[in-house]
Order: structure tokens, then C-alpha cells, then sequence
């Protein structure tokens, strides 16, 4: 049982550090390549349609692997496919350099992020059910298995920036070939998962498994769904704009030539670094504190995230960006993580995969959607990417914006979420 256990671990431990390496390779540096190739107004729409995608195709794939298909497959799969139009990306953007086409580029990664955002929820209720079968409860053991997907993420940030893929569509190709070796991986090592086709149907709900929307039904969980979208409106302002915010220095003398300006994606691996330790706090805080408070420190830390980055230069302020990196881990990991770990405690089995669906929708979907296609707009107000004159001042407004936002949602959320924690 015990070598069970530990092989299991294993597996899900290379699973995750694959699935959040593939993000790694591109998602803190396409901001930059795309300035590069006279697309910086339009780094929003990029970074939105992983949102968009997230609408419909992880609920559309957790249907599936709750019903037809085993998980690991349909995981598999979308992965697979994911790299197959991420390296079309890669090859058209090595083809036609500067002249690149917007609509060619933004069709191509689209393709790809369709398939690869729903493999966020299926890599967790894979892992959770995989922890099932051998008995281990998720809230104490997925969160050090999680840490090595940030770690994987950290070691694709580093290698993009290493290579001098930063600024160029050798990213893409990158992250086209780690996905070719995850979906291998899927389909050969991760151990099968339940489906529940046997079960019988009984409404067109239950057909579908639209099962998970009845969540909506309960006051407690609707209200956590919705802030949930709206906490998600901040999740890649700075994965798309801290990258061309920072580099955007070497304009002015006084920092051309500094680390953040030069190498900004291993200045931002500094928040996938905080994220690794967080992880490991989770179930400390989750068990004591309960959902709320965790999520409200979760908000409360985004604040301080934008509003370092509005303050901070990488030169004689460089502390307040190091700093805003430590809080990211914060930000990030007390929403995402425990998150999903609440929504699989509140679930019942058989719609957890939908579930888990539903919750990456109204994150990554429905409130990463409004947050980016906002951003663009508020960044597009203060800052002037045709202009050589140093925009450091429009970009301080825009990040001072996005920080009042998140205060707001941290006061809403502390007045009007109702949830009583009961210590174990």
C-alpha cells in the first residue's frame, strides 16, 4: 500500500508539473513578443480568450469525463490537440516575423487555448480522484502535489527568458512540445478514472450534466460562484501586462539597463516562487480559518499586488516589485487553490468533474474575460504603446485602477458572504 501511495504521488506530481510548465513557456512573456510585433494594443483580446474559451469548453469537457469518457483520456487528448495549433502559432510567427497578421496569430492560439484551458479543471479532478482510490484526503495532500506545477511553471518562465524566446514566437514553439510530452504522458502513465455513464438518466439536465449549475440553487455557493468571477477579473491583468510594464523602463536611461528590465520574466518567476510556499499554507489557514477569511486575505492581497506595481520601478524601487511578487503568492494561491479544494468538498461525486468545470468557468471564464478586455481598455487610456516617450506615469494610473477595483470586491465580499467556518 505504502509503495501505492507513493507511486501515485509520483504520477501526479509529474502531471502537475507538466500541466503548469506548458502555461509557463508563453503565458508571463507573450505580452512582450506581441509588443515586439506591433500587436501591444491588442494584448488584451489574447489574454481574454482564455477566458472566453473557459465559457464553454471545460464544462463541455468535464460532461464528457463525467459521463462518456474516462478524465485522463479527454485530458489526453486536449492536450495533444492544444499543441498541435500552439506550434501552427509558433511556425506562423517564425514565418512572417513583424508583418505577422493579427487575425491569422490570434485565430491559431485561440485554437490552441480552446483545448488547453479545460485541462485546469481536469487536472484537479483527476488528481483528486486519484487520490481517492488510494485513500488520502485532497485538502492534505494535493497542495504539496500542486507546488510542483508552480515549480514547473518557474523552469518554463526561466527557460523562455534563458533561450531568448521572451520576445520572439519561440515561445509558443516551446510550449508546443512540453504539451506533446504531457499528452503522452496522459495516456500511458495517469491511472483511469470513474465515468458515470452507467448511471441512469433521468432529465435533460442529468443528460447533459448541467447538473453542477443546480450549485446556483444554494445562496451560500451562488454567492461564492460570484465573487469567485469576480476575484477572477484580476487573475491575468498581470500575467498579460507586468512583462511589457517592466521592460517598457528600458526607455528611460536611469534603468536600461537593469535586471527586471532586462530579464522581467525571472523577476515575475518571483511570484510562482512565493506560490510554492503558499501552497503549503493552505491547508494550515483552509482548516482553521475556513473559505472566507482565506479568500478575503486572498483579496485583500491583490490590492497590495497592483498597488506595488504602481509605485515600483525597477531601479531604486525594485524592492516594491519584489515585494508585490511575494504577496502574488498569496493572491493567487488562497483563491485558486482553496477554491477548488471547497468546491470539491461542497460537490457530490458524480458532478465533480462539472463542478470543478463551473468553477474555472466563472474564473477563468466568464471573470478573466471581463478583467483583461477591461484592462486593455484602461491600459490603452493611460498608456501609448505607438509612443518612444516614457510612459511610466500612465502605466502607475492603470495599476493604481485595477488596485482600488480589488479593494472593492474585498469590502463586498467581507459584508456579504455569509459562510460559518467549524474548526476540525
Amino acid at each position: 500500500m505504502k509503495n501505492e501511495v507513493m507511486g501515485m504521488k509520483i504520477k501526479l506530481t509529474a502531471m502537475n508539473f507538466l500541466q503548469f510548465g506548458v502555461w509557463g513557456a508563453y503565458l508571463t512573456s507573450m505580452g512582450t513578443y506581441l509588443s515586439t510585433i506591433g500587436m501591444g494594443s491588442h494584448i488584451g483580446w489574447f489574454y481574454a480568450m482564455q477566458g472566453i474559451v473557459s465559457l464553454f469548453m471545460p464544462a463541455i469537457m468535464g460532461i464528457i469525463a463525467d459521463r462518456w469518457i474516462q478524465a485522463e483520456k479527454v485530458y489526453g487528448a486536449c492536450h495533444f490537440l492544444a499543441a498541435i495549433f500552439m506550434f501552427a502559432a509558433g511556425f506562423y510567427g517564425m514565418s512572417s516575423g513583424t508583418s505577422a497578421s493579427f487575425s491569422t496569430l490570434f485565430l491559431l492560439y485561440s485554437l490552441s487555448v480552446a483545448f488547453y484551458m479545460p485541462t485546469l479543471a481536469l487536472s484537479y479532478s483527476v488528481a483528486y480522484t486519484c487520490l481517492d482510490l488510494i485513500k488520502l484526503d485532497p485538502i492534505q495532500h494535493f497542495p504539496p502535489i500542486r507546488i510542483f506545477g508552480t515549480i514547473g511553471f518557474i523552469c518554463t518562465m526561466w527557460l523562455t527568458d534563458v533561450l531568448g524566446f521572451q520576445a520572439t514566437y519561440g515561445q509558443f514553439l516551446l510550449c508546443a512540445a512540453i504539451e506533446i510530452v504531457l499528452a503522452i504522458y496522459a495516456f500511458i502513465l495517469i491511472p483511469p478514472c470513474k465515468t458515470n455513464k452507467d448511471n441512469k438518466i433521468t432529465s435533460f439536465v442529468d443528460a447533459f450534466g448541467l447538473r453542477a449549475f443546480t450549485l446556483f440553487k444554494d445562496k451560500r455557493m451562488a454567492l461564492f460562484f460570484i465573487f469567485s468571477m469576480l476575484l477572477g477579473v484580476s487573475l491575468q491583468i498581470t500575467n498579460g501586462f507586468a512583462n511589457p510594464f517592466i521592460t517598457s523602463f528600458s526607455s528611460i536611461p536611469e534603468y536600461a539597463n537593469t535586471f527586471g528590465v532586462n530579464h522581467a520574466n525571472i523577476l515575475i518567476s518571483l511570484s510562482q516562487v512565493s506560490e510554492t510556499l503558499c501552497i503549503l499554507l493552505i491547508p494550515f489557514f483552509l482548516k482553521r480559518l475556513g473559505i472566507k477569511r482565506v479568500m478575503l486575505i486572498a483579496m485583500m492581497a491583490w490590492v497590495f499586488r497592483f498597488g506595488l506595481f504602481a509605485t515600483g520601478n525597477p531601479g531604486n524601487g525594485v524592492w516594491m516589485f519584489v515585494l508585490s511578487m511575494i504577496v502574488y503568492g498569496v493572491a493567487f494561491d488562497f483563491f485558486n487553490i482553496s477554491g477548488s479544494l471547497f468546491v470539491n468538498k461542497e460537490t457530490d461525486l458524480s458532478i465533480r468533474s462539472s463542478a470543478q468545470g463551473l468553477f474555472v468557468l466563472m474564473t477563468n471564464g466568464v471573470g478573466a474575460t471581463i478583467g483583461t478586455l477591461s484592462a486593455q481598455a484602461v491600459v490603452n487610456h493611460f498608456v501609448d504603446f505607438n509612443s518612444s516617450e516614457p510612459q511610466v506615469a500612465g502605466w502607475s494610473h492603470a495599476w493604481m485602477v485595477f488596485a482600488i477595483y480589488a479593494l472593492i470586491v474585498a469590502v463586498l465580499f467581507a459584508l456579504v458572504f455569509d459562510y460559518k467556518h467549524e474548526k476540525p
